[in-house]
């Protein structure tokens, strides 16, 4: 939040985004494909990331409300659409809660024993403990979440990500050989259905890109800052997850790559080859604590948006109880057993990256379900609200929004789609089993709000109607 009366500036907005996007955590999905990652990174910055930037500076600039997502799908659909838009939010951070978990458990490792990163107990052990301390530590209030959010914001996401560009520059610069060399043919991708399952995850690298929407009404001039703000960030969020998946794929050949602890696994790599390993411990101690400092805003953040579509009217009203600091109690408890109940994942699958993956894939259907709903409000309100000042337009008139939204829908769609496939590059075991828990993990996170739309019906349907007055 910022202060009464501040305005945010197009550097600053940018940065807001950044901070939201910018993480050498989801690296190494993109690094399993080595030179062929740059054919299909262009594909998606076309087919996702441009087109939800350009939603984005449309709907936060005509909108400029707190909600974001919610508020701009509501204004389409109504309040109950806005309640799943805010619900996939919300659950999405039930399975992407055990991925960042995991990171930081194997950060830990390096800085006891790099054998344990790939010790399932461990990592369990490890996550359910800092996930339940920071969840308590969230009933504190939002001051104590935003302080470590600033916090993580430096030492998880901003110096990972420039660590992973200079070091494996330094390892390269040292005559090393490359671990993908290059070749023509190696910039051609395997466009085998199974083998370009890792796609479906690449919308995790760019989720967070519509915060400078939501931010829009702390601006001056929404019309000119929010769409340079969006653009800068979108060059900044291109450069760093090409080249940072690059260098990854450089140093660490992909035999070795963990989804988990790719990132480690380079740091260390790079590290012992200029001589100063004893570096390592330290730094993974360093990311692991940035990891927990930004994990925490999370956990409170999208529980508030819940409790505040509760206080409306929209949602259960029990779900928006709060205490004595205004944490949403019941949103956040209900949070942490069913993010410690995903977390388990890691003891009943084959490797700890698949587990990993599993848990990317679910909260990336689950995303693409609310990104699916923000690109259907911008076509719709255009033609329900056409004259709302918009300060940003999507170019090209009626033809250009239904460009943008439509291959940001089918984006959507192709991910939702490819993230029940089992990548060929990890064990998954069973297809059928895998595809069943993605399934049933899928249908169990979007489903309340569709149980509550049920439930009000059925109650309109017998409750007792007055009886006529006795003439």
């Amino acid at each position: 939040m910022t202060a009464r009366g501040t305005k945010l500036g197009v550097l600053a907005l940018a940065m807001i985004n950044v901070a939201a996007i910018v993480s050498a955590r989801n690296l190494p999905v993109m690094a399993e494909y080595g030179w062929s990652m740059l054919v299909l990174f262009a594909l998606s910055i076309l087919v996702f990331l441009v087109p939800i930037a350009m939603a984005a500076a449309e709907l936060g600039t005509a909108w400029p409300r707190d909600g974001g997502v919610y508020a701009w799908v509501k204004e389409a659909f109504g309040e109950r659409t806005g309640f799943l838009a805010v619900w996939c939010d919300y659950s999405e951070n039930v399975a992407w809660f055990p991925t960042v978990l995991s990171f930081i458990a194997a950060s830990l490792a390096y800085a006891v024993n790099p054998a344990l990163a790939t010790n399932t107990v461990f990592l369990v052990v490890v996550m359910i403990t800092i996930f339940w301390l920071t969840t308590l530590a969230s009933l504190r209030g939002v001051g104590a979440s935003a302080r470590l959010g600033a916090i993580g914001t430096v030492a998880g996401s901003i110096i990972p990500a420039v660590l992973v560009v200079v070091l494996g520059a330094a390892y390269l610069l040292q005559g090393r050989p490359s671990a993908i060399p290059f070749s023509a043919g190696a910039l051609v991708p395997d466009l085998q259905i199974d083998n370009l399952a890792f796609l479906a995850g690449i919308v995790l690298l760019f989720t967070g890109m519509e915060m400078a929407g939501f931010h829009a009404r702390h601006v001056e001039d929404p019309g000119r800052v929010v769409p340079r703000a969006i653009l800068l960030c979108v060059g900044i969020t291109i450069v760093f997850s090409v080249v940072g998946s690059l260098f990854m794929a450089f140093v660490v050949p992909a035999s070795e790559l963990s989804l988990v602890s790719g990132t480690m696994e380079l740091f260390r790599s790079a590290l012992d080859s200029l001589g100063v390993g004893w570096l390592v411990a330290p730094l993974a101690l360093l990311i692991a604590f940035g990891g927990v400092a930004h994990l925490t805003p999370w956990i409170l953040g999208p529980a508030e948006g819940v409790a505040a579509v509760a206080r409306e009217g929209s949602a259960p009203r029990r779900l928006g109880r709060t205490n004595a600091r205004d944490v949403p109690v019941t949103l956040v408890m209900v949070q942490g057993v069913a993010g410690s109940v995903f977390a388990l994942l890691f003891l009943l699958v084959p490797s700890v990256s698949t587990s990993y993956w599993m848990l990317s894939a679910v909260t990336a259907q689950i995303v693409v379900i609310m990104y699916g709903l923000m690109f259907a409000a911008v076509i719709r309100l255009r033609y329900t609200r056409p004259d709302v000042p918009r300060p940003y337009r999507i170019p090209g008139g009626l033809p250009g929004v239904w460009a943008a939204g439509g291959i940001g829908l089918l984006g959507c769609v192709f991910s939702f789609v490819l993230g029940f496939v089992p990548p060929s590059q990890l064990t998954t075991g069973s297809t059928t089993v895998y595809v069943a828990l993605l399934a049933v993990a899928v249908v169990v996170l979007s489903c309340p709000p569709f149980v509550v739309a049920a439930l009000d019906r059925r109650r309109a349907r017998i409750r007792p109607t007055a009886p006529a007055p006795v003439a």
